[in-house]
């Protein structure tokens, strides 16, 4: 009696403190008056599955843990079953795996107890879910394979539901997508049955997808203005900013510019007013696209560069091939063929990585197939205890014991032929000893020689390592031209424009190994400098020349503040430290920047500076700055480099008894300052 009225007590505190729904208040005053039997374990397990239904998981689980209590009393092991079961979808709920994956285990155990087929199903399609959300997924398919047949021989719409959705999800993410079409349709079927509005939401948009890469677009449209129609418009923004951009690329497919435009422009308005980079890119890419194909490339081609200076390194690979592609088509309109060139390079260069990375995927997904999971199973708290002390458990024991017994043997017996064999090996110890310090001396003198051979090759690799950084650019941009006249890409009145160009870039080049060449002529006679009077203006005006077409590519305003003034040192070492820093500052430039050089006298010395408004440097790579272990990034427009150019500027601005240094601050900008004697030392008596 007096739990009756504790029971009560607690059912009115929730009658009146939440909201009910009919079917929770009927179970509730079914369950105030049911006696202390499987009656009302089976009443509970329904309450519990109508608030999770609710979402009320908290008081879900003050029931649950009742359930289990009266069910373990009377040893209904059905009952415990899915009083575990729910236990452990609220876990789940919480992420907190371990644990879910425990209560999944003794529910197992306990449905096979009782004899509960369905019930075991329900536990295998959720382990199986569990799997596949944490990237398990053919562990997953195997256990939600095994529940299906179950479900469907059941009609149990709503586990269906559940068990289609994922493993459509877990094919898709195997690359298996026609199976996975095949299961998001079933998914899809049920749903709408059910009328499980949000989750038709994201299948619908899935299969969309699926249809988009299988070309069939016109099932690709239904799809998605068929979630459109059901989105909430202050819920659903993120899925209206995915969809919007997808369905105006499918009407391009058609050429029908007024419905692409349309869901184009509103995508591009909803994805700059929510800030949505990726949903951004793909409407850019769009209308690119668009404009390019009504013959508006300037518009064409602003919008593809806005797309391109959005990328980072976590943008979808398929943005990138896209804008790359779209790039090379909008500069081939343009007549600009080395642009073009370049813009396919980068194009089948990320599609081949892509290839490689799908080819090491399916690798593993072949290889996992063979793996089945192995499920571990935990006892019942209320389980039988005869068989707590396993005879194979014994077994192994003793093995233990006999191979640990032999190993103590084998260990005695080599310690005792170790002492009578101590004597004699004493004696051969001093002559070892004697011949081990003839063999240290021939080493030193061994290691000196491998030291200077390894000098001399590091000088070697440095060499070639600048040759690659300095004149890359040059002889690529040369190979180009060749290669669009090689494939009758030019017309001749093209080529004769672009003659000036080339020659200007073989001259570049010409001068560039110039350069190197004298560097290279001082590093293999140990890097000793040979200082002269040189007019710093100079250089910075030659060098200017060789990064022009970089310059005018990114848009870049050079501000020249530089004046004639002398520095002593090593002029064709300077060169190259000009060269690598003015190289350096338009790499990690943005479109629109600005790079200032100058240079002017400080304490009777020359100072002089490299200054740009680029991305900065942060904290952390600040400190990586001018060590001997090559150290790169890639610049604004995927620029690369061999991490050895500040390495290098380093030591030769030193050799000429200079300083160089660097002040940064991420996304503000960066300052070089390389500081030179004016003079020739004087030299101490």
């Amino acid at each position: 009696m007096i739990k009756r009225l504790l029971f009560l007590t607690v059912l009115f505190q929730f009658l009146v403190c939440f909201p009910q729904t009919e079917e929770i208040d009927s179970l509730l005053l079914d369950l105030a008056y049911q006696k202390q039997d499987t009656s009302k374990v089976n009443t509970s397990i329904k309450l519990i599955n109508a608030l999770l239904n609710e979402g009320d998981y908290k008081r879900a689980f003050q029931f649950v843990e009742q359930t289990q209590d009266l069910a373990q009393s009377l040893e209904y092991y059905k009952g415990i079953a899915n009083a575990y079961y729910y236990r452990a979808i609220i876990y789940n709920n919480k992420n907190d795996y371990y644990n879910a994956l425990d209560s999944f285990n003794k529910a197992k155990r306990n449905f096979e107890l009782s004899g509960d087929v369905i019930g075991l199903a329900k536990v295998n399609n959720q382990i199986g879910i569990l799997e596949i959300n944490k990237g398990n997924y053919q562990s997953g398919l195997k256990l939600s394979l095994t529940a299906i047949d179950i479900f469907e021989s059941n009609n149990l719409s709503m586990d269906l539901s559940e068990a289609y959705e994922n493993l459509g999800k877990a094919y898709l993410n195997t690359g298996q997508n026609e199976k996975s079409l095949e299961f998001y349709l079933k998914a899809h079927e049920i749903q709408t049955e059910l009328g499980q509005t949000n989750k038709i939401k994201q299948t619908n948009q899935v299969i969309a997808d699926l249809y988009s890469q299988r070309k069939e677009f016109r099932k690709s449209i239904e799809y998605y203005e068929a979630t459109l129609k059901i989105l909430n418009d202050s819920t659903d923004l993120r899925i209206r900013e995915q969809i919007l951009p997808k369905l105006g690329s499918e009407y391009l497919q058609f050429n029908d510019w007024e419905r692409a435009s349309t869901y184009l422009l509103q995508a591009l308005r909803l994805n700059r007013r929510t800030n949505n980079t990726e949903g951004l890119v793909l409407t850019l890419n769009g209308l690119a696209r668009l404009n390019l194909n009504r013959g508006n490339w300037r518009l064409a081609d602003s919008q593809a560069e806005e797309a391109y200076s959005l990328f980072d390194s976590s943008s979808e690979i398929y943005l990138k091939l896209e804008n790359y592609n779209l790039q090379k088509e909008i500069d081939s309109t343009r007549g600009n063929f080395e642009q073009a060139y370049l813009w396919q390079s980068r194009y089948f260069q990320l599609k081949q990585n892509l290839e490689a990375e799908q080819k090491k995927q399916a690798t593993k997904t072949t290889l996992a197939e063979d793996q089945p999971i192995q499920i571990e199973e935990y006892p019942t708290e209320f389980g039988d205890k005869k068989n707590d002390i396993d005879p194979n458990s014994l077994k192994r024991q003793r093995l233990y014991m006999y191979i640990l017994g032999a190993a103590l043997l084998i260990a005695c017996t080599l310690l005792i032929v170790s002492f009578i064999k101590g004597s004699k090996h004493q004696k051969e110890t001093v002559v070892l000893e004697r011949d081990l310090k003839s063999i240290k001396k021939t080493n030193e003198e061994l290691k000196i020689s491998i030291e200077e051979l390894e000098e001399k090759n590091t000088v070697k690799d440095r060499l070639f390592s600048i040759v690659s950084h300095d004149l890359k650019d040059s002889i690529s941009s040369i190979k180009a031209f060749i290669d669009l006249l090689r494939e009758d890409s030019l017309t001749r009145e093209e080529f004769y424009d672009l003659i000036p160009e080339l020659s200007e870039n073989a001259n570049n080049a010409a001068l560039l190994l110039f350069n190197l060449l004298n560097w290279s002529k001082s590093q293999l006679q140990n890097l000793e400098s040979k200082p002269e009077l040189f007019n710093i203006q100079d250089i910075f005006r030659d060098k200017l020349q060789l990064i022009q077409q970089r310059v005018e590519d990114k848009r870049i305003a050079i501000i020249d503040e530089s004046q004639r003034d002398f520095a002593y040192a090593d002029k064709s070492m300077i060169e190259i430290v000009i060269q690598n820093l003015l190289t350096n500052a338009v790499k990690f430039s943005r479109v629109g920047d600005i790079i200032t050089i100058s240079n002017r006298d400080k304490d009777g010395k020359a100072l002089i500076i490299v200054e740009d408004t680029g991305v900065g440097i942060s904290e952390e790579n600040l400190s990586k700055l001018f060590q001997k272990n090559s150290f790169t990034t890639i610049g604004t427009k995927n620029e690369k480099g061999t991490g050895l150019g500040l390495t290098i500027c380093k030591e030769l601005v030193e050799l000429n008894n200079g300083k160089i240094w660097v002040e940064s601050i991420q996304n503000v900008g960066t300052k070089f300052f390389v500081e030179l004697p004016k003079s020739k030392p004087e030299i101490s008596s």
